[in-house]
């Protein structure tokens, strides 16, 4: 069974900038996608970021040029770095996970797989 365990969030200025990290344990394998998506207050869930098993990066159109994703294939590690936030992108963001051949989407549906969820909250 695959686990993913989200890093702990944090709080910080409008501007400023956090790093998560996301750890997956279980049967990974390479034919996966990975990805990070989030939950504002009053807003459906949505996509983030992503990273194909080709190690394409796509991101959402609201934090293209802030957000990086990245992962360590051989610790098992996914992060996002976010930079430049702002104070409506505080939620929780999850990291994410699906098989079936490593292609990617934005529907939250498509993922599997989910950790537990950690809080970012930007300030104004």
């Amino acid at each position: 069974e695959v686990q993913l365990v989200e890093s702990e969030g944090g709080s910080v200025q409008a501007g400023g900038s956090l790093r998560l990290s996301c750890a997956a344990s279980g049967y990974i394998g390479r034919d996966v996608c990975m990805a990070w998506f989030r939950q504002v207050p009053g807003k459906e869930r949505e996509g983030v970021a992503r990273v194909n098993k080709e190690g394409r990066t796509t991101y959402a159109e609201a934090v293209q040029g802030r957000f990086t994703i990245s992962q360590d294939v051989a610790e098992n590690t996914l992060y996002l770095q976010m930079d430049n936030l702002k104070p409506e992108e505080t939620g929780m963001y999850y990291c994410v996970a699906r098989f079936s051949g490593g292609y990617c989407y934005w529907d939250a549906s498509d993922y599997p797989y989910w950790g537990q969820g950690t809080q970012v909250t930007v300030s104004a």
